[in-house]
């Protein structure tokens, strides 16, 4: 068996061996997808394999569209050339659900494209899909980074200059590529658009705007075009930039998953990491878990999303659903889960979840400490939405996720994954010393900066751009560490809001977070008798 368009005409071998197939003609639904696009994305990993390629296949397979999408890899070209191309644009996505049940489906909705603005070929066809007037919508999963024209310390970085001087005939900046395409669109009509960044970002439309922006008054400001396209980006009947919430865990290629593929029969199934670091495989493992709510301001129409579970909406609900994620029902949870699991040895999520101390820490977390204040979107039930998680989510014995990655760059994610909720209880009256697990995972934050498990070992941490400034600091406290010195170490950094959020001083809370670090730290195995008889 081979993942090719020949491979898959012997559709009884596959659909023997469990396998869905594209219930459409594949080469004539390219065909259309290049004639008359409707779809374009930008971001060819992972999450898109494993959620957009999959929208689109569903929409096709229904009868509701005849395109497909063409996908544009514009950071790792090698995604394109050594995985899509060889295996004809097709890819296998395994959905590995928590009851222990596999789906295995061969997706065909797609046509590759990369972002090489030296390669004519590939840049004259991207040229001649944004000019098409069937267009109506481009989405984005680059990464938050990939929104991002400064480096630091607030300088653009150079490729951005250098495109700022050069204008839109041959950029090599990966936004100045998206918008000298944009640019073709509007010199060749005008025709409306709406750019959609689906990628894991509080208010990512925003982002992408505001990068889009800055490269078409640069080049108004140098004369390189009309302020015309400035007037055509901005105006949202002609050009849209909403937000959306995405949410799907899809983790690297699993070795256990690839192990399953082989012994179904199919050949020349493994990954490679590329020059830049890319997991990448003919396959993609996910959980059957997910969500994607969209701003609906799309001026040229747009596929019939909805019918394959997306959620349409405004901007404001958009916002509360992307707060009830990240400020209450999920990434407080796996921040703890990450932060504990460093420290008592896990290398699963889901073995913790069989660990009663963590399942009860998280449990207080969203269920007692923040549903009560927490933002409620009205088209997701955040309690439902906690229940999935709890119960369907984290457990899952397939998805092969670490705390070490959840663990990196977590003094950013602390002020808005706690701090908002701590934010919420002032501002609605609500008594802080009511709090135990919040606190709890502010100080085993801090025990995890001592570099030493519960065992009494040495550990890596995860990269984050505090631990510069914070791991000397927190080097110095050592088990059996006193309260009044402890306090003294660390009261600056309670002070933080940079990393709480709030001044935990201010809030009344350093004191809780003080006297839980030092029971953490009090000896070996002090981390679990903590959590074992915490008040959670």
């Amino acid at each position: 068996m081979e993942l090719s368009i020949n491979g898959i005409k012997d559709r009884d071998e596959w659909e023997a061996k469990g396998y869905t197939l594209p219930s459409f003609d594949v080469e004539a639904v390219r065909k259309k997808t290049l004639a008359s696009p409707a779809w374009v994305h930008f971001g060819a990993g992972n999450i898109f394999r494993a959620f957009h390629a999959v929208i689109a296949q569903k929409l096709i397979n229904d009868g509701l569209t005849d395109s497909g999408i063409a996908v544009v890899e514009g950071f790792d070209y090698e995604i394109v050339e050594k995985m899509n191309r060889p295996h004809d644009d097709l890819s296998l996505m395994v959905t590995l659900k928590s009851d222990g049940h596999v789906e295995k489906s061969v997706v065909g909705s797609v046509v590759s494209f990369i972002l090489d603005s030296e390669d004519k070929r590939e840049f004259d066809a991207l040229r001649d899909i944004f000019s098409n007037p069937s267009l109506q919508m481009v989405t984005f999963t680059i990464t938050e980074k990939g929104y991002s024209l400064t480096d630091a310390s607030g300088a653009y970085l150079s490729s951005v200059a250098q495109d700022f001087e050069a204008g839109p005939e041959k950029p090599v900046s990966y936004i100045g590529k998206v918008v000298s395409l944009l640019y073709s669109r509007f010199t060749e009509g005008a025709h409306p658009i709406a750019m959609v960044s689906t990628d894991n970002c509080s208010h990512n439309g925003d982002k992408l705007h505001d990068a889009v922006s800055a490269f078409a008054h640069e080049w108004i400001k140098r004369g390189l075009v009309p302020q015309g396209f400035a007037d055509y980006i901005e105006d949202k009947s002609r050009v849209s930039f909403p937000w959306s919430m995405i949410d799907k865990i899809t983790p690297r290629p699993d070795p256990g998953v690839e192990k399953i593929l082989e012994q179904d029969g199919i050949e020349n199934l493994s990954s490679v990491v590329t020059s830049k670091n890319t997991y990448v495989a003919p396959f993609v493992n996910a959980e059957e878990c997910e969500y994607l709510v969209i701003e609906d301001e799309f001026p040229n129409g747009r596929p019939k999303l909805e019918r394959a579970g997306v959620i349409f909406t405004d901007k404001d609900t958009v916002d509360r659903v992307e707060r009830m994620k990240v400020c209450t029902c999920l990434n407080p949870l796996h921040t703890a889960l990450a932060v504990f699991g460093c420290l008592l040895g896990y290398e699963r999520i889901s073995d913790e979840m069989k660990d009663d101390d963590l399942v009860r820490l998280i449990n207080r977390i969203g269920y007692t400490e923040g549903l009560p204040v927490v933002t409620d979107p009205g088209v997701i039930a955040p309690k439902e939405f906690i229940d999935t998680v709890v119960g369907v989510r984290l457990p899952n014995p397939f998805m092969p996720d670490t705390p070490q990655r959840i663990a990196t760059d977590t003094s950013q994610k602390l002020p808005i994954r706690f701090g908002e909720t701590i934010k919420n209880y002032i501002a609605s009256g609500r008594d802080l010393n009511t709090l135990e697990a919040i606190p709890t995972v502010f100080a085993g934050w801090l025990r995890y900066l001592m570099g030493i498990n519960d065992e009494g070992e040495a550990f890596e941490l995860s990269s984050d751009p505090r631990l510069e400034d914070l791991v000397p600091i927190m080097q110095k406290a050592y088990l059996g560490i006193g309260e009044e010195e402890a306090r003294k170490l660390i009261d600056p950094i309670l002070s933080d809001k940079r990393i709480f959020g709030v001044d935990l001083n201010e809030a009344g809370l350093a004191d809780k977070v003080t006297e839980i670090f030092v029971k953490l730290s009090s000896s070996k195995g002090a981390i679990r008798k903590v959590l074992k008889n915490g008040p959670f």
